[in-house]
Order: C-alpha cells, then sequence, then structure tokens
C-alpha cells in the first residue's frame, strides 16, 4: 500500500476531494462502517446511521453540501423546527443526486414582493390570482371543471416585470418556489437532462403546494422540428417536459408551472397547449409610469417640483427596467457634480466631512432623458398580435 499512496494522493488531488484522515487503532475510515467495525443501520430512504464519533469523518463526504442537504430536512420559514423531509424516497442513488442538484433551486424564504409594489399591470395581476392565487386559498371552489390552470405563460418585452409577478405569487400563496433556468434541467451526460426534468416535477409534487417557474422558457422548448440540426437529447428533453406538464393537468395535486418567455412565437405549438393561461405583460402606460418615477426619484418639500409630467411623456415606450435606468442617470447628474470637485482635492476627505448631494434639477432629468433610450419597444406589435391570436383576456 506504501507504494499506491503517491497515486492516491495524486488522484485525490485531481478531482478536488480531501483525504480522509489515517484510521486511529485499526478502524475504518468508510463512513459505512461503524467505529466498533460493524455495519451502521440502514434508515428507510436507503442512507446510513452515522454514530457520533464518526460525525467528522460523515461531514468529509458531506463537504460543498449544505447542512440541510446532509441532513435531509428543510428548515421551517423561521430557522426554527425543520418541515417535511427535503427529498422524497427515491429508488436509486443517482436519481437522488439528480434531487439533490435540484433542491439548490428551491427558495424557501419569502420574496418580499408584493403585488402593490409592482406599478400597473393590473391585468396581468387579476389573470394570475384567478389562475393561481384563489385555486390555493380557496380549492373548496376549484374542483371538477372549473379546476385550477396548471400552465400559465408570462410573456411581453423585457424588463416589464414578469420576474417580479412571479416573485409576488411565491409571496402571496406561500408556495415552495422553484426557480428553474436552461442550467438547472440540462445536462452533459446522455439521459439525465430527461430524468432532471421527472425529478423536479416529483420534488414539486412532494413540495405542494408548490410552484415551478420557468425564466426563459423559450431557451428550453422552441419548436421542435424547425431545425434540422436539433439533437436528439434536445428533443427528448422537449417531449419529457410535455409529458409531465400534461400529467399536471389530470391530477388535483396544487403544483403550477409559472413560465417567462421575450419570444412567445418560438415556442412549440403543444407546450403553448400546455401552457393554458398566457399572460400579456406589456410597455407600461402612462398612470403606470408616473408613479414608477415619482417613487424612484421623490420630491423634497424644500425643492422645487419636478416634470414628472415631462417624464411621463417622454417615457413612451420604455419598459419598467428603462425608467429606472432613466432614474438612476438623472440622480448621478448632482453626484458627477460633486465628484467633480472632490477629484480637484489632493488628498481624501473623511467620510463625516463629506458635503452633501445636491437636488436633481430640470436640467438633469433632461440631460437624462437625452442620454437614456427605449430596448424594448421595437417588438411591441408583435406582442400584440400574438396576444391577440393566443393570450388570455379578462372577461367583464
Amino acid at each position: 500500500m506504501a507504494d499506491d499512496e503517491p497515486s492516491l494522493t495524486r488522484w485525490s488531488f485531481m478531482f478536488g476531494r480531501k483525504r480522509l484522515p489515517e484510521p486511529r487503532n485499526g478502524s475504518s475510515t468508510d463512513p459505512s462502517v461503524a467505529s466498533n467495525g460493524s455495519s451502521p443501520a440502514v434508515l428507510a430512504n436507503g442512507s446510513a446511521h452515522v454514530n457520533a464519533s464518526d460525525l467528522s469523518i460523515y461531514e468529509q463526504f458531506n463537504q460543498g453540501r449544505s447542512s440541510a442537504q446532509s441532513i435531509g430536512v428543510l428548515p421551517n420559514r423561521n430557522g426554527e423546527k425543520p418541515q417535511k423531509s427535503l427529498l422524497p424516497a427515491f429508488d436509486s442513488a443517482e436519481t437522488r443526486s439528480l434531487a439533490e442538484s435540484l433542491c439548490r433551486d428551491i427558495v424557501r424564504d419569502s420574496q418580499d414582493v408584493m403585488w402593490e409594489s409592482i406599478k400597473g399591470l393590473e391585468n396581468a395581476k387579476h389573470l394570475l390570482k384567478e389562475a393561481v392565487v384563489m385555486p390555493i386559498k380557496y380549492p373548496k371552489y376549484f374542483t371538477g371543471l372549473l379546476s385550477p390552470w396548471k400552465g400559465i405563460l408570462l410573456f411581453g418585452p423585457p424588463g416589464t416585470g414578469k420576474t417580479m409577478l412571479a416573485k409576488a405569487v411565491a409571496t402571496e400563496c406561500k408556495t415552495t418556489f422553484f426557480n428553474i433556468s436552461a442550467s438547472s434541467v440540462v445536462s452533459k451526460w446522455r439521459g439525465d437532462s430527461e430524468k432532471l426534468v421527472k425529478v423536479l416535477f416529483e420534488l414539486a409534487r412532494h413540495h405542494a403546494p408548490s410552484t415551478i417557474f420557468i425564466d426563459e422558457i423559450d431557451a428550453i422548448i422552441s419548436q421542435r422540428g424547425e431545425a434540422r440540426s436539433e439533437h436528439e437529447a434536445s428533443r427528448r428533453l422537449k417531449t419529457e417536459l410535455l409529458i409531465q406538464m400534461d400529467g399536471l393537468t389530470r391530477t388535483d395535486e396544487l403544483v403550477f408551472v409559472l413560465a417567462a418567455t421575450n419570444l412567445p412565437w418560438e415556442l412549440d405549438a403543444a407546450m403553448l397547449r400546455r401552457l393554458e393561461k398566457r399572460i400579456l405583460v406589456p410597455l407600461p402606460e402612462p398612470v403606470a409610469r408616473r408613479a414608477m418615477v415619482e417613487e424612484l426619484l421623490p420630491s423634497q418639500p424644500s425643492e422645487d417640483s419636478l416634470p414628472y409630467d415631462l417624464l411621463v411623456e417622454r417615457t413612451e415606450g420604455f419598459s419598467g427596467s428603462d425608467i429606472r435606468l432613466l432614474c438612476k442617470e438623472a440622480a448621478m447628474q448632482p453626484l458627477r457634480r460633486l465628484m467633480s470637485i472632490l477629484e480637484q482635492k489632493h488628498e481624501i476627505v473623511p467620510e463625516d466631512e463629506l458635503p452633501k448631494v445636491g437636488p436633481i434639477t430640470h436640467e438633469d432629468i433632461e440631460a437624462a432623458l437625452k442620454n437614456t433610450r427605449p430596448s424594448a419597444h421595437l417588438h411591441a406589435h408583435r406582442y400584440e398580435k400574438f396576444n391577440a391570436d393566443y393570450g388570455s383576456q379578462i372577461l367583464q
């Protein structure tokens, strides 16, 4: 064994793992063997019970995992008592490993995004409350033909608040929130992508009521058969996702798929059929733009009122993200004037002696309007057409 020590050290170093400490008194360093040489008790989920004396060795095997994943339970929102187990019972260690990787995308803490913090978008908020919030609060009424919609699509220009709406749904419903992107379910190993999708929906059922939020879903399930170079693995992933979503509509489990995209016309037709509610998240209207500007650039009582009417008029076609950048640019103008003064001094001014930043003037607003351009207004007509063809509307 002495001759093998260098090779073992080299391989351990290459794989980024620390070597276990040398055994004491002939005891084994294998965590599956207890300190007295006997095999440990095997739990119902297939994991081994580890004695307290072997805990340090066990922790080394779990290095890199969170304590919640190692123990197998999730803390509650206050971090006091454990809630239900983190993972359901899986048949194989491979499936359990895939489930552990997906558990990193579970958001257990409250998103702290309330409906009131989202300016405008009344139509989208009303439809989301009808599709997700009310079925969770009052499940008695949503049975049979009125069973809740399981697939909801949020589409619209970038920067209009689709992700904020998804966070507001998670905050309002207090559901387990799975924040999924393409990197969460796409694997380089053959067959793992389909397994990840299947395990994702099993986890969502285990933690129901839950919301699976898939951001930029067009990166995962664009139209099939459009490109001849489409890889076989991509087609299998899309097929598995379609099968799992179809299974949600046949059960009464409160698992919702909330998807967001900037390119709804590139989605596969079968996916559009499963995303039953298709909600347009448009560019903000004048009332919403004024509310955003007044919140981001509040007027001080001792200063002149800012030209809010001018800002609302000149920001036609701006998204919510564009308006935030515009207000940030306006707020930077007085800071730039102060920075030019401070740079002329040869020494750093102490923090308690720094002067206050001056107020924002009308000239600052004009300069910000000249330097900021909208980023999402070019394809606004395409979203309107898609909404007319496939979108959901409020029936008065």
